[in-house]
Formats: C-alpha cells, structure tokens, sequence
C-alpha cells in the first residue's frame, strides 16, 4: 500500500490577470480551486495512473470538507485526522506578469491529534510505501519527519522524502528510499551554486554518503538526474512542451516514479523516465497529469 502525508494541506485559489496592479481592483479572466498540498498532489496523481493511495495528514473545518470532497471525487482513498478548531489554510497563486503566492498559516495542531496521525502510521507494514512531503505547520515541532521515520525504522518500509532544506538534511540518518531536491536546493544545502550535471552528481553523492538511498535531482527544464544506491547514475531531458503551470510539477514526478518502480518490479530507469514524463505532463497542463498524458510523453524520451 501507498500513503502519503501532508501535514499543512490548503485549498487552492489559483486566478490569471492580463495584469496585476498592487493597491488597485483586478479583474480575474480564470479561477480554479484546488485541493492542494505536496503529498496530496502525489495521491492524486497516482491515482490518475491508476494505483490506489491513502492520504493521511491533517484537516479541519469548511476548506477540509472541500479537500476530501474533491479527493472523493478522485477516487483517491483518505484517513485525515480531524481538527476541531479553526480551518485548513487558503492559498491564493495570482498568475499574470509574473506569479505571486499568498500563503495561509493553518490550523493548529495538538499533541493529542499528532499522536492520532502517529497511531495511523503504526499501521503501516512492511512492504508499504510512505511520501513524507512538504512544510511543516508552526504549531507542529520541526522535527516531525525525524520522529516518523524513527518510529517506523527497521519496519522494511519505502520511505519517500520530498522537503525543504533542513527538514531534509535531518532524516538522512535514517536512510529514506529516495529524496528529490531540485538542482537549486542542492546546492542550498552546501552552500554552492551548481552549474554543471558533474557537480550536482558530486554533491547528490554527499547526500548519499550522509544516508539517502536513492537521490532524484529534479532541474525543471534541463530534465532531471537520479542515483542509486547501487552506484548508478540516469539523466534524462525534459520532454518538449510549453509550461502551463509548475504547480504541483515535483509532486507529479514522485508519483511517476513510483508508479515506474511499481509497475516494473523495481526497475529505477523506468522509475525515473517514468517521474520525467509524470513531471513534466502536469506542468504542461491546467490540471495534474493523466495517464495519456504520461504516456504520449514517454514516446518522445525514450
């Protein structure tokens, strides 16, 4: 079984404008509203090409009724804990000149509630597949992932860790299957700005030697590189296509390469032309990607 959890989900208000003029009234010519979130994204998309996941994180109020109903509608399986108080957060992407985000903070999260997700995640066994990804919300501590992976440790379960800098650098001592910085944050991690694929192997391969497993390094349109933990290395271009939309795009290649290494038993050069295509046909699109989608793209990289 696939779980993923986010633990600071939000609900999407995405708008285009010809044109955004601070201080003044604009006019929206698109809306969309989006159940949103990284490990939400990665459920919905492996859901498009058809493998069946649970979403599991935290909701609360009338914009986490949206998000499940909209996963409902998805068909896509989820198990949040509840919230009380408050709302799960509003995020508005405003799309015109340039892009501009307003991010909400969400609600705030017990530790009676924490241990909730904890008791769920007891559950898991050997052989499943776990997506930690995304921020964490200010009332949960800065070390979640770290008490996660601890807790599920020698258990024989695939953990997949998609997040920011530090929150990233602290699990690798508990060897996650695979970790997916861009080329960007790699460098952030060291201090260096990588220009080169030679240098952003030399630094993947540190990330390797502190504990990650398997290291996909995501370089938005120049494609993406992975190494394995067997000492192998893949690079691959990205797919020809006009970008529409980047949101939800890193979510989308986990999802691909999962249902890569799924389909093929383990093969990681499927896995991750599988999460290139994926990738890159949500970004090529208004929506996350469809399995048509994947697979017209897979014809042009391989």
């Amino acid at each position: 079984m696939i779980y993923t959890v986010t633990f600071n989900p939000s609900l999407d208000y995405i708008v285009r404008l010809d044109s955004f003029t601070a201080g003044e009234i604009n006019r929206v010519n698109y809306e969309q509203v989006l159940g949103g979130g990284k490990g939400i994204n990665v459920s919905i998309v492996l859901g498009n090409l058809g493998h069946e996941s649970t979403a599991l994180g935290f909701t609360a109020g009338f914009t986490g009724e949206e998000i499940k109903r909209q996963l409902d509608g998805f068909g896509v399986k989820h198990d949040f804990v509840q919230l009380p108080e408050g709302f799960t957060r509003i995020n508005v992407k405003v799309k015109a000149e340039k892009e501009t985000e307003i991010n909400g903070q969400g609600p705030d999260i017990s530790e009676a509630k924490r241990e909730e997700l904890f008791a769920k995640l007891d559950k898991l066994t050997e052989g499943d597949t776990l997506v930690l990804a995304g921020s964490i919300p200010k009332t949960l501590p800065d070390d979640i992932y770290e008490k996660i992976m601890a807790r599920l440790e020698g258990r024989g379960i695939r953990i997949i860790v998609d997040a920011e800098k530090k929150l990233l650098l602290n699990v690798l001592k508990y060897h996650p299957f695979l970790i997916k910085p861009n080329n960007h944050e790699l460098g952030d991690m060291f201090g260096v700005k990588l220009t080169t694929d030679e240098e952003i192997i030399t630094y993947a391969k540190k990330l390797q030697e502190k504990g990650a497993q398997n290291v996909l390094i995501s370089m938005a349109g120049d494609g993406a590189i992975l190494l394995t933990a067997d000492g192998q290395h893949y690079k691959s271009p990205a797919p020809k296509g006009k970008l529409i939309n980047s949101v939800g795009a890193g979510d989308s290649m986990v999802a691909g390469f999962i249902t890569g290494y799924t389909e093929s038993q383990g093969d990681f050069e499927t896995a991750f032309h599988m999460g290139v295509v994926t990738g890159s046909a949500s970004a090529f699109s208004e929506n996350l990607a469809t399995r048509p989608e994947v697979e017209a793209l897979l014809k042009t990289i391989i």
